[in-house]
Formats: structure tokens, sequence, C-alpha cells
């Protein structure tokens, strides 16, 4: 409920939702005001979404005390002279747009919907983003190093054992996985189609339109490649290493990254930040690199049931899923409900230890590879204790610990601050 009435919060109380009649004031906390549209609509969206009767007076006074509990929060970080940096700010306004942009299909569409530019969104926003970010970071300051002892998960376990319920059925897997390597030729392709891009913006096209037209990036295709501000750390060495050396306004040849080749220009620099965008062009593969990973993965398969060395020797070896790759080839443990359906479907056809056959593994819209899996350890659904699910009910303790401590907190926020219910 709370983390909905942030989401939810951002785009009521900065004016984007116009109102037809004076509103009204629902609550005051310390200096800030809890409209009436504002509780109204999250009083509709949560009903929505789960179903619920919007008339329900129970629910409306659970999600308008939710909403002053966050205003709480803020208020104790002001007082904590709690501050976000402004690089977080920009961070978690970016992330933000980008989600409404992928909700309304294009920054075009969202920019109709609410009238107004992307830019003049942000500004809107800022303020609550900040607000919300103290509030955030007042309750790390108070909980995040919490943690709790073996005696007080046994305790916990010996309280509610009864009320746990059963520990879904899970799954050890792991893979070796091969990522086609594309032939040279197809490479030189990609490399002069991106070339002739970087033709055609020298002679007046549009970047942000070749970005939605040609760009593999799903994350920023739609937005015109658009990355937002960014600091060093977030982006594949090379392509960092060429958008920090551009100069405002300036576009880059082509960058060569692990994803394919890049076009980037760089529209902004802020500080230790970069505001930027890019054209991404992957490099497809063809029918002879994909024969070839399933060949190599069907003689792989073959060495290991053939005992010529160990499953975990081929992944380090051969894997280029680098990750799991470190740990042998182990992606982790999972319940059937985190499973995509073609993962799951190979899962239930293995026998402990047992390796699968190459099969097709998609990773996003645009890329793809081949893997063999192996079924590690299948653990049925079962009662949980403290020698065989210790992990789970750890982390069941410190949330149920940690529930305590905030009612606690907030009650004492609420006896500290000031706040009222108007109507």
């Amino acid at each position: 409920m709370r983390v909905l009435t942030i989401v939810f919060s951002l785009l009521i109380t900065t004016g984007l939702f116009a109102q037809e009649v004076i509103d009204k004031i629902a609550a005051v906390v310390d200096n800030e005001v809890i409209l009436k549209s504002e509780v109204d609509y999250q009083v509709n969206y949560v009903s929505a979404q789960r179903k619920l009767d919007p008339n329900d007076p129970a629910l409306r006074k659970q999600i308008l005390m939710g909403m002053i509990e966050e205003k709480l929060l803020y208020a104790e970080a002001e007082l904590d002279s709690i501050t976000v940096p402004e690089t977080e700010v920009d961070r978690q306004l970016d992330n933000q747009i980008n989600f409404f942009i992928n909700q309304y299909g294009s920054r075009e569409r969202l920019e109709q919907v609410y009238g107004m530019t992307i830019e003049k969104i942000k500004r809107e926003l800022r303020d609550d983003v900040r607000k919300n970010l103290m509030a955030q970071m007042v309750q790390q300051k108070k909980f995040g190093e919490l943690d709790v002892s073996r005696r007080e998960v046994e305790e916990f376990y010996n309280s509610y054992q009864d009320s746990l319920g059963l520990i879904p059925e899970k799954f050890e897997i792991a893979h070796i996985f091969i990522n086609p390597k594309a032939s040279g030729k197809v490479k030189d392709e990609a490399r002069q189609f991106a070339e002739s891009l970087i033709d055609s913006i020298k002679n007046g096209a549009d970047f942000a339109e070749l970005a939605k037209k040609y760009s593999a990036d799903p994350g920023s295709a739609s937005s015109g490649g658009d990355l937002g501000y960014v600091k060093r750390g977030v982006f594949y060495p090379e392509f960092e290493a060429a958008a920090f050396a551009l100069k405002v306004g300036e576009v880059s040849d082509v960058i060569e990254s692990p994803v394919g080749f890049h076009i980037i220009e760089l529209l902004d620099r802020r500080g230790e930040s970069i505001h930027a965008r890019h054209i991404l062009i992957k490099i497809k593969s063809d029918d002879a690199a994909d024969l070839k990973a399933i060949e190599l993965l069907s003689a792989i398969r073959d060495s290991i049931v053939n005992h010529d060395s160990t499953f975990a020797y081929y992944a380090t070896k051969y894997s280029d899923d680098e990750n799991s790759a470190k740990m042998g080839g182990v992606i982790g443990t999972f319940e059937t409900s985190q499973l995509d359906k073609p993962l799951l479907d190979q899962v239930y056809k293995l026998k402990e230890g047992e390796i699968g056959y190459p099969k097709r593994l998609e990773i996003d819209a645009t890329s793809y590879g081949f893997h063999i899996m192996k079924l590690v350890k299948r653990i049925p659904e079962h009662k949980p204790t403290i020698d065989t699910d210790y992990d789970e009910l750890k982390k069941l303790a410190e949330y149920n610990k940690k529930q305590k401590l905030y009612k606690e907190w907030m009650e004492d926020l609420k006896k500290r601050i000031y706040w009222e219910i108007k109507a």
C-alpha cells in the first residue's frame, strides 16, 4: 500500500490531474497537506486493482493513514536534516519518466496525456520525488542495519510455525549459455549500417527519429534514445569512454560494445553526470552461428555425460553467462512461480543431476542464445523447519521484527509531530 501511495501521489500532488472544483483538505501533517482528491484517486485505484468496494470506509481510512505515515516520515527526515543529492533525484526522476513512457507507449503520448513537455513533468514531480527519497532514507537510517539472532529466529519459528504454511517446491538449477557469435560478414554489415546512420545525422536527419526507428535498445528507443543523466560506472566501459569524451552537441563515431554498435550524442553535462542519447545497432546472429553454438553445447553435454569433466568445469570455461560461470554454472534456487514456462517445462523433464539438451533461451525482445540446463537439486513442497529452511525463516523473522519496530516508531512519530484528519 505504501509503495502505491508513493508512486501515485507523485502524479496527483503535482497538479497533473486537473481539479474542476476547489479541493478540500483531507489531512494536515506538519507543514504538508493531503487533499481529498488525492485520497479519492488512491481509493479508486486500489479498489480497482484489488476488486474491492471503493465506498468501504475501512479501505478509505487505511489508505488515508498510509498517506499520513508517508508525510510523517518526510517530516522526520526534515527534523533529522536528511538531504538527498540532486543526482539521486535526477536518477529517480529519469526512472519514473521511463516508467510512464513505457506505460503510455511513447514520449509523445505521455506529453499529450499530461499536456506538458517531459521537462515540465520532471519539474512538477521533482519536489515530491525528493520528499519520497527523504522518507525512504529516514527508514533506511532507522532499520537499515537491523538483524536477528539465531535465538530470535527460533523464537519466531516456535511462535508462528503452525501458521507459516508450506514452503513451495523449489529447483536449484545450473546452465551453460552460449551466445551465438555472428560471422564477420554480418558484423561488418551492422557496422556499415551504423555508419550510414551517422551520415544521415550529419546531413540533417533527426537523431531521435532514427533512434525510434532503428535502435535495438528497448529501454531508450521509444524516447528517442534518451538515457537521462548518469554518472560513470553505469555503461559499458567502451561506451562510457566515448560518451564522456564528447563535447555537448557532438555525435560520436561508431562505438562497439559487447551488445553491438552505438552512435552517441552528448546532450548536456552537469557536474560529474552526462546526459546522452544513443542508437544501438545489434549484431544479428546468423544460421551458421546458431548451428555452431548448438553443436558446441551438444559436444559439452556428451563430454559431461561421459565423465570427461564436470559441468562446473565446462560452465567456467565456455559459458557466456559471466555471473553464473563464476559459480560453476549455478543460476540459483527458484520456486515454480519464479520460472517462465519454457524454463519450467525444461526443469520438470529433468531428474536430479540430469542435463538437458540444447535449447534456445530468449534474453529479451532482441537477444537470445542457447543453453544446456542441469537440475542440481529438487526440493519438494514441505513444512518449514529450522534445519532445512533457516535462511527463509530468518528473512521472515527480520520482516516481523521490522514491522513491530516500525509500528512502535510510527506511534512515537504521531505523538511528536503534528497531524490531523480534516475530512
